[in-house]
């Protein structure tokens, strides 16, 4: 297996997983959400990664939320299946699971807390590799789990047979260009492109995509996308710009959320835009302070997402 035996690439929406108020799944608010997924014309979705909350849901409701998303969305768009965990065997469970319910691929983190060292980390992925038959994304995130995988680690991991793609959230911008110079021709490389110097990364030295939480920006992100794959450089600059412009209100440099926890202000944002976010569920908490409310209202009609707001912060359906 190798990187030419998929084809992913482009703006990918990271789903959120929408809780009621009971912090019960909504099955029916999620089923909506892939669907707008579709009309916004994303390039694929990772379902329980970061964004949707992996790490509050039971197992059984991680094989729920991936069945429900290959049923809404497989054979359209590519689905990829989080399965990061904190043991090994449970990883290569929900992978399995993955590859029976007929996933496109699955992706994993290091195993958070634990903070492995580059040789632990380099068996890991290969003992996943070897025990799921499935292509597999590799997920670095400092942020979640206090290991880095660099440039030199992920070279090593590259040659892995099933690893073919990476995911690299790193918000060390240096750190995340030596990786790409090190792999981008092996496995396909998703990260922060979309901006004026994402752009110069992506048609000079190369790249594949960006997995983005929650999908907020995706009028501006797809259109970057295709417009690079046109060739359109005037365009891809422009969506570029406003796309950029949004996330920087909304996202520190370190991925942190500007009004709460990202997963909690993401919800909040998609609620005011009438898509159905839900609720996070505990240990973070619904952002319902109404000036940050107000000022979510503000940046997201400013940047022209659509012609009305909602009035609430929080869905209807409890």
């Amino acid at each position: 297996m190798s990187t030419y035996d998929v084809d992913w690439r482009g703006y990918w929406a990271a789903a959120p997983t929408p809780f009621d108020r009971t912090g019960a799944l909504d099955e029916g608010g999620f089923r909506e959400l892939l669907r707008l997924y579709l009309r916004h014309g994303v390039h694929g979705v990772l379902v329980n990664g970061t964004t949707g909350e992996w790490f509050s849901q039971s197992g059984d409701e991680r094989r729920q939320v991936a069945q429900i998303a290959v049923e809404e969305l497989g054979g359209r768009i590519p689905v990829v299946i989080g399965c990061s965990s904190f043991k090994l065997d449970e990883t290569v469970r929900l992978g399995q699971h993955a590859k029976e319910i007929g996933a496109d691929g699955m992706l994993t983190t290091p195993p958070p807390y634990a903070v492995p060292t580059d040789r632990e980390l380099l068996v890991f992925y290969q003992s996943v590799g070897d025990a799921v038959d499935l292509p597999l994304m590799v997920y670095n995130w400092p942020r979640g789990t206090n290991v880095t995988i660099g440039a030199d680690l992920a070279r090593k991991i590259a040659e892995i047979d099933n690893v073919v793609a990476l995911k690299d959230s790193t918000a060390d911008v240096g750190q995340f260009i030596r990786t790409l110079e090190a792999v981008h021709d092996k496995v396909r490389v998703f990260g922060a492109f979309i901006s004026q110097s994402g752009l110069a990364l992506l048609t000079g030295l190369g790249g594949h995509g960006t997995i983005d939480g929650g999908s907020l920006g995706s009028p501006f992100a797809v259109a970057f996308y295709e417009a690079v794959w046109r060739g359109d450089l005037v365009e891809a600059q422009a969506a570029a710009t406003r796309y950029k412009a949004l996330m920087e209100r909304l996202i520190h440099p370190d991925w942190a959320g500007v009004f709460g926890s990202p997963q909690a202000q993401l919800k909040a944002s998609m609620n005011l835009l009438g898509q159905p976010g839900g609720y996070p569920r505990r240990p973070y908490l619904p952002v319902d302070d109404p000036e940050a409310l107000a000022s979510l209202r503000a940046i997201l009609s400013e940047a022209g997402l659509v012609p009305e707001l909602v009035t609430a912060g929080a869905p209807d359906k409890g």
